[in-house]
């Protein structure tokens, strides 16, 4: 999408343009207050800015739609086919790996409630292993703020990859 046309869409437009990146109505309102925006880079700027905090609840209201690591997204929907993309190189032909991956899913499961959230884009299955082992050690209030970093990545990776297109 080009960037005037972000700028100059209507309101339903913007929404189904942006609820892919996070389904967060308060971040796609202020984005939408924002506009126009004169670079895609002030775009973006304002995209992380506006995801900066993510409230617990908004966190937990997004970490609904994510699939777990190393599993793709099943459907059509813009946000399956991100999501996809996200994580084409995570689909590891290693045994062993997926094994891993998805003991420590599970784990991760277990110990936090939700699943397991790493901007996968950028990084090999052996780093997100390596991640998902780290943060395996945390405590809940330690995982918090992460998860929302995370989350926040994601978004704006996700609305570069919109805009992109």
């Amino acid at each position: 999408m080009l960037l005037q046309q972000f700028n100059e869409a209507d309101r339903a437009q913007l929404d189904a343009t942006l609820r892919p990146c996070v389904d967060n109505q308060r971040w796609i309102d202020e984005i939408a207050a924002a506009r126009p925006f004169t670079t895609l880079n002030e775009l973006f700027s304002h995209a992380l800015k506006a995801a900066a905090p993510f409230s617990g609840t908004e966190v937990a209201a997004a970490m609904a739609h994510h699939p777990r690591i190393g599993e793709q997204a099943a459907g059509n929907s813009a946000e399956a086919r991100l999501s996809r993309r996200e994580q084409s190189g995570v689909d590891p032909a290693n045994a062993e790996l997926a094994r891993a991956l998805a003991e420590g899913n599970r784990a991760y499961e277990e110990k936090f409630g939700q699943v397991f959230l790493i901007r996968a884009a950028g990084r090999t299955p052996q780093e997100i292993l390596a991640a998902l082992e780290r943060r395996l050690a945390n405590t809940a209030e330690e995982e918090a703020p992460i998860v929302a970093q995370q989350l926040r990545e994601i978004a704006v990776l996700r609305l570069k990859g919109v805009m992109s297109q």
